[in-house]
């Protein structure tokens, strides 16, 4: 249903109150007005929209100025009722159940409007908490790179709300402090709190009543963590998010909160001024760029796909890949080859053993990154990656460029170069036919699954977060 379609039926609603109050039947106000009295009935119930002249003569009639009419408030709780069963009735979910509509007319008693409003809230409540199946995620995923690859995975409007947002409290260059963060919150009536008892399901919890972003403890190891959690918690509101109604929405917000926070740790105008230098000096390097505005490695390489192809005018990719050769995370507008399922998904997918997002991990020597260039049926490529550890294993993040850009990059002079056939089974997935032969019988191992990657996320508001859980923290919390 869309908001027109809405708002007539509000209309709708307004101008037979503003009738009955009146005493006036259909027919009699709409001789008054010069319509029939069936052509009044199809506007009062919202399926006609009023020509801007019958509009003033009905507020001449009864006597309610046009913006009265026009207001997108019920005129009292019964009629909220109706209008909330009309609305209802009107949606493609109720629509998608092939089920009969029944009139909200002032007719129907009004324990049988409250029940059915009250099935009709318990319908949509299940119907946008449904649990985010793995097929939904990966698709909903895909259409998001798709989609961000067609902008060059650059948001022009959140590097300007980045901008705007830390003028506020001055900062203009170098790494975003933990007091300019603080500030920017109380700027928007936030406190920020750092607490040991966070629910386990969620990074962040924010509290609208009292004001209050509830983050980890400070003392955690890697600040820019609680830095870029804060701000990401902030955008929700700059950004006026509203609880997500699909899996897909959840992770166009989790885009937007995420691109914002990394604006402003790393903002555009210092940003691509030391880029640009660097590119001038042929000395470009993630390494640098993260050192200079204090992020992790990763936070900078995903930051220079932003900025690379609008200001630097260079195509670029990036990969997460994890210890088993599993893409985390993957992006390009560069030609690059990713692996693909046949519904176009790259999570979970495995990169060629060759590449160098997994022969990095090989490395005794990881203190620095580790540059190849890589020959594969879409052409020759280089890229520079670095390897981390968590709890959950290895990964490594690689940035690369397509051979041609490869000149304005540290470690281009590398003389390593390997050969990539993949898809190709040949290249590093078949095994060796002695060792099939050998094997193919007598194996019989046990996958592994990705959790993060293939699991279906809780169901709920938020997907993937405890509600009970985080509740009662804020009501815990909220007597202190």
């Amino acid at each position: 249903m869309t908001d027109t379609s809405s708002d007539l039926i509000t209309l709708g609603r307004r101008i037979r109150h503003h009738r009955k109050q009146q005493g006036l039947t259909l027919d009699q106000l709409g001789a008054r007005v010069g319509v029939v009295g069936s052509q009044l009935s199809l506007i009062e119930n919202g399926r006609r929209e009023p020509k801007l002249s019958l509009l003033q003569s009905l507020s001449t009639e009864l006597g309610v100025p046009v913006p009265d009419l026009l207001s997108a408030e019920a005129p009292d709780a019964r009629t909220a009722l109706e209008i909330e069963l009309a609305k209802a009735q009107n949606s493609p979910l109720y629509a998608s159940l092939g089920l009969p509509v029944v009139p909200a007319s002032r007719n129907l008693p009004l324990e049988t409007l409250e029940s059915l409003v009250g099935l009709h809230r318990e319908l949509l409540r299940r119907a946008t908490q449904s649990i985010a199946t793995p097929e939904e995620a990966r698709r909903a995923n895909t259409e998001n790179r798709l989609a961000m690859r067609q902008k060059n995975n650059y948001l022009p409007e959140l590097e300007q709300l980045a901008e705007d947002t830390l003028a506020t409290v001055g900062h203009t260059s170098g790494a975003l402090t933990h007091r300019s963060v603080s500030l920017l919150a109380e700027s928007l009536g936030f406190t920020l709190i750092y607490v040991d008892n966070l629910p386990h399901s969620a990074r962040s919890v924010t509290d609208l009543e009292n004001g209050r972003i509830y983050l980890p403890p400070a003392s955690i190891p890697g600040g820019h963590g609680l830095r870029s959690m804060a701000l990401q918690a902030m955008a929700h509101r700059l950004l006026g998010h509203t609880p997500p109604q699909s899996y897909a929405e959840f992770l166009q917000q989790r885009l937007e909160i995420n691109y914002f926070a990394a604006a402003c740790l790393m903002p555009q105008t210092a940003s691509v001024a030391f880029l640009s230098a660097a590119k001038q000096r042929k000395d470009l390097s993630i390494e640098d760029f993260r050192d200079a505005f204090g992020v992790t490695h990763e936070a900078a390489a995903l930051r220079m796909t932003n900025l690379a192809t609008s200001h630097l005018d260079m195509p670029v990719h990036f990969l997460r890949v994890g210890e088993d050769g599993a893409i985390y995370k993957a992006y390009e507008n560069d030609g690059l080859p990713l692996p693909v399922d046949v519904t176009g998904a790259v999570e979970g997918q495995l990169v060629c053993r060759k590449w160098a997002a997994r022969s990095a991990l090989g490395r005794t020597n990881r203190t620095t990154e580790f540059y190849q260039y890589t020959d594969t049926p879409a052409g020759t490529f280089w890229c520079a990656t670095q390897t981390g550890k968590t709890d959950a294993g290895e990964f490594s993040i690689s940035f690369g460029v397509p051979f041609s850009e490869a000149k304005w990059f540290r470690g281009r002079d590398t003389q390593g170069r390997v050969q990539s056939t993949c898809p190709d089974e040949a290249c590093c997935r078949k095994p060796a036919s002695d060792l099939a032969d050998r094997w193919s019988s007598a194996a019989w191992p046990s996958a592994k699954l990705h959790a993060h990657i293939l699991s279906p996320l809780p169901s709920g508001k938020f997907p993937g977060v405890d509600e009970n859980e985080v509740y009662q923290f804020l009501e815990n919390h909220s007597a202190s």
